[in-house]
């Protein structure tokens, strides 16, 4: 049986909605601030869980049972839990599939995450479309105060002029070797040869590395801070900018090099990566009112007309008039509000997407890209 320890649970929003449940996952009494968000997966609440760009978020998953499959180590998408609390309608009280190793209370108690359980998540979700993502707090301690709780949502930080990035990225360049193995669905052919990627870390899932590897990239995972010096020290084909959490325009760092960078080599960037390469050549982002959230969101390839159904987590989005400005086009959009989900640039080999080409959870539609990018490293590859 899944443990459940009873404890009541409370989340308070910063327009003072008070939600109750029960905890489970984490026991001792505590509290955690974070911005209220939610994800319309049906699976892959592990995948969320350990994706880096929900660092800073509380996440609701708007599927009604959750934790029915467990925990498998393989489903991690980083080295731990990256959610500043989670929120469902029902914990499962027992975990069934082959591939469990264990439950995901016990995952969350060892993680230090605290969750509930018992909640209308229906309502709630309603309630965030309706007024936008919201500050919020959880907390199990009874000696706070409903106003207490209410004060610390209204005085914790704003995601917007966060530089979460910088926080979740890789402190040291590291190789990465890890390929899909038997699910790898790109094929290569080896007499091609291997593309040398240098990637900026900014708080990467390891399924985009792992895509990269079996699409024929050597993975030089780097910290997102790193100099334009030290990425050509590393004699890269390529660079790739990676998923991450908080606000893009914060991320100064990473911008100052993607404005040299991405003029020197074939640059490719997803979710985070894609809006900061965008402000990198001269366009700007907005806040969008909940953001998208989930693997089923559809996507129109604009050159092809073909619709694609993706995996998506941004609170961003980039603007359409500044994109064109600085001579990019339009290559994919979000068909639910016909936001910007894609571009390239008219003249050099840089383009991006925001949504997540590698799923993991999510359909496979837009794997593709991981080879696209390789073909345009190919294509730009100098005769030695």
């Amino acid at each position: 049986m899944a443990k459940n320890n009873g404890i009541p649970c409370r989340l308070v929003l910063e327009d003072g909605t008070i939600v109750r449940g029960r905890s489970f996952g984490k026991t001792a009494l505590s509290s955690s601030c974070g911005e209220v968000v939610f994800n319309t997966a049906m699976c892959g609440y592990q995948e969320a869980l350990t994706d880096p760009s929900y660092a800073g978020q509380i996440l609701i998953m708007t599927a009604p049972m959750i934790g029915n499959y467990g925990v498998c180590g393989a489903d991690l998408e980083s080295k731990q839990a990256q959610v500043a609390g989670f929120v469902v309608r029902e914990a499962s009280r027992t975990d069934s599939n082959y591939r469990s190793e264990g439950e995901l209370a016990d995952w969350l108690a060892n993680n230090n995450v605290l969750a509930m359980d018992g909640v209308d998540t229906r309502a709630l979700v309603r309630h965030i479309r309706q007024f936008g993502a919201l500050r919020g707090v959880m907390s199990t301690d009874p000696a706070c105060t409903d106003e207490d709780l209410l004060s610390k949502a209204k005085t914790s930080n704003v995601m917007t002029g966060q530089d979460l990035a910088s926080q979740a990225s890789a402190e040291t360049p590291s190789n990465w070797t890890e390929n899909l193995g038997e699910w790898n669905i790109h094929k290569t052919s080896k007499s091609s040869g291997q593309l040398r990627v240098v990637a900026l870390d900014c708080g990467a899932k390891s399924s985009i590395y792992k895509n990269l590897v079996s699409a024929g990239c050597e993975v030089v995972s780097m910290p997102n801070d790193a100099s334009p010096a030290e990425i050509r020290a590393q004699n890269p084909d390529g660079l790739f900018v990676s998923n991450g959490p908080g606000d893009p325009e914060a991320v100064n760092t990473t911008i100052e090099t993607l404005k040299v960078m991405a003029k020197e080599l074939p640059t490719f960037g997803i979710c985070l990566g894609h809006q900061m390469l965008a402000i990198a050549l001269g366009a700007t982002t907005w806040k969008l009112k909940f953001g998208h959230r989930g693997a089923n969101q559809p996507v129109r390839a604009v050159e092809t007309n073909k619709v694609e159904i993706t995996s998506q987590n941004h609170g961003f989005c980039v603007d359409e008039a500044s994109l064109k400005a600085v001579g990019c086009v339009v290559t994919h959009r979000h068909l639910n509000d016909d936001t910007v989900a894609g571009f390239r640039h008219e003249k050099l080999p840089i383009m991006g997407v925001q949504f997540h080409p590698e799923a993991s959870p999510g359909p496979h539609d837009s794997a593709h890209l991981f080879r696209q990018f390789a073909q345009m490293m190919r294509t730009s590859q100098k005769p030695v």
